[in-house]
């Protein structure tokens, strides 16, 4: 198997996520995800029918065992102050919170 997650490529990603991974770790996961790269590569072999239809769970997908979309309609909570009365900090009806910290990115 060629290897598509390089270690190059695994300790970028891996600081992008700000993962602190031990080396056993980092080979670990690193070869678990070619592995699933591997097995995604072998099921996208398999050679399919033009017509074959797109199944969702080996059920096929059709508009009528689709379940229809359900309305989006507010639902305003009967007692909001018992709702807010468990946050640390409310001012005007609206949780207060702290600013989070934020950085650039290069």
């Amino acid at each position: 198997m060629t290897e598509e997650i390089t270690v190059e490529v695994f300790d970028h990603l891996v600081e992008l996520a700000a993962l602190e991974l031990t080396p056993e770790e980092a080979d670990y996961l690193r070869r678990q995800l070619n592995n699933q790269l591997k097995a995604i590569h072998e099921l996208t072999s398999i050679p399919l029918d033009s017509d074959t239809p797109i199944a969702a769970h080996g059920v096929p997908y059709t508009m009528a065992s689709t379940p229809t979309l359900r309305e989006d309609a507010a639902s305003p909570h009967p007692d909001p102050a018992k709702l807010l009365s468990g946050a640390p900090d409310v001012e005007d009806g609206y949780i207060i919170v702290p600013e989070t910290p934020h950085q650039d990115l290069k």
